[in-house]
């Protein structure tokens, strides 16, 4: 865990020591080197559940690939962002870079902790460089709105959580995740336990972000820089999702008739969201819809406590992640030529930009889960465990994959295709850092394909 979180934090007297002229490179570098290693944590030797250097700090197969795809992501935002802060001051510069470094650090040790007050610590504390990343570098002057929806969104579902825990410390005299597998099964009949098994998962609900309590996500995501969006969409949905994993195991006993209305609005969500996608005009708004579709099929998944339905909530969350990262730099890519998010000022792309055109097909294509990709994989895992739990969740999911494809081939027909207008004739040409960012998200999609137990979860 350490030779991944000590060269981070050493990311950051590099950034603030740096010459101006090099920083962007030798931040990227420092970031890709740290992302390389590691993928040593995807060779996993261990035979018991966890592999631990110390006590507070391991991995196990369900947190590994989070951490992967945590590394990961910095390098990408490092170049995605590059080319629209780096005419500010260089003290900006590096602040902007000090920032996306520590919710890297935080991330790591979110999803790395073993203790479930450590793993909540650094939960709340990602908030706070998501936040200055929205409010300070947004694009609008809606940005502040954004960034306190977001704020109190979250801090509004997270102290019931804080409250639980400590109830849990108390009755079971551990929350190390390592020990509380093997106490005693908790007793719980009163209506008591039943606000406490809600404040243990309205935090992660919250986070998602469950239909119904989503209101914060489109709002942060058109409001936030490429690099806020790359982070929210693909690592920050994410804890809502791993935090149910980890808490699911101790709420067994009431979770049988509690979590009807979740799973209910969740399921509603994906059509919902999806029809909202479908009279989207704002392209990046689209997608933030997009992401709440997605990831209410994960919170699906994961509410019915199945094996299949875990292993497909975590294949669904690591393939959502790259394909939503994805898109929204190519929509930032678009905004920064066009400076308009609206879809129908900026369509006709194709005929200018083929290439980028090829990366739009396949980034939807993925989007609405094509065969061989492990988003097919991981949606059809948890509409197979839905299924199997009631028959009649097969017309929500059926509907949902439909409207899925629906608005993911309205997006690329209405950015690529059609007629150019005549003011987007002289538009400059895409970068080779551009097309280098796509292909890094793309590639870790294409591998997963070939090796798909790298994300299984508990569960092979």
């Amino acid at each position: 865990m350490l030779k991944v979180l000590v060269p981070t934090i050493m990311l950051f007297p590099t950034i603030w020591l740096a010459s101006p002229k090099w920083l962007w490179t030798t931040a990227t570098a420092h970031s890709l080197l740290i992302a390389l290693t590691s993928l040593t944590w995807l060779k996993w030797t261990s035979e018991t559940g966890w592999a631990a250097s110390n006590f507070y700090l391991a991995t196990d197969p369900l947190s590994t690939p989070l951490l992967v795809l945590t590394c990961w992501l910095l390098p990408l935002m490092i170049l995605a962002s590059q080319n629209h802060i780096n005419p500010e001051p260089a003290a900006r510069q590096r602040l902007y870079l000090t920032l996306l470094t520590s919710l890297q650090a935080f991330l790591i040790m979110a999803f790395g902790a073993t203790e479930i007050i450590m793993f909540y610590i650094m939960f709340e504390a990602t908030l706070i460089p998501t936040l200055i990343i929205i409010t300070r570098w947004g694009n609008q002057a809606e940005r502040l709105s954004a960034g306190t929806y977001f704020l109190f969104y979250t801090l509004a579902g997270s102290l019931p959580l804080l409250v639980a825990l400590l109830l849990l410390q108390q009755s079971t005299g551990t929350l190390s995740m390592l020990m509380i597998q093997y106490s005693e099964p908790l007793l719980l009949n009163s209506w008591g336990h039943k606000i406490w098994w809600a404040g243990c998962l309205v935090a992660f609900l919250v986070k998602m972000p469950l239909y119904g309590v989503h209101l914060w996500l489109p709002k942060a995501h058109v409001e936030a820089p490429v690099a806020g969006s790359m982070v929210l969409a693909a690592v920050l949905l994410k804890l809502g999702g791993y935090g149910m994993m980890r808490m699911m195991v101790m709420l067994d006993p009431l979770s049988k008739e509690l979590v009807y209305p979740f799973i209910v609005l969740a399921l509603w969500g994906i059509i919902m969201t999806g029809s909202i996608c479908l009279r989207q005009t704002d392209l990046k708004s689209l997608i933030a819809y997009s992401s709440v579709s997605h990831m209410g099929l994960v919170a699906g998944g994961i509410l019915i406590q199945t094996p299949w339905g875990f292993s497909g909530a975590i294949i669904l969350m690591i393939a959502h992640g790259l394909v939503s990262s994805m898109l929204f730099c190519l929509a930032n890519t678009a905004y920064e030529r066009t400076h308009s998010r609206t879809m129908i000022l900026a369509r006709g792309l194709q005929i200018i930009f083929p290439l980028t055109a090829v990366w739009w097909f396949v980034a939807n294509l993925a989007n609405l889960a094509l065969p061989p990709l492990p988003n097919l994989m991981g949606e059809l895992m948890i509409i197979t465990t839905l299924f199997s739990w009631s028959p009649w969740t097969i017309v929500l999911t059926g509907t949902g994959t439909l409207i899925t494809a629906g608005y993911s081939l309205y997006m690329f027909l209405m950015s690529q295709r059609g007629p150019t207008p005549t003011h987007m004739t002289k538009l400059p040409p895409f970068h080779t850092r551009e097309h280098l960012l796509m292909t890094l998200h793309l590639v870790p999609v294409l591998l997963l394909v070939t090796k798909p137990e790298l994300m299984w979860g508990w569960c092979y």
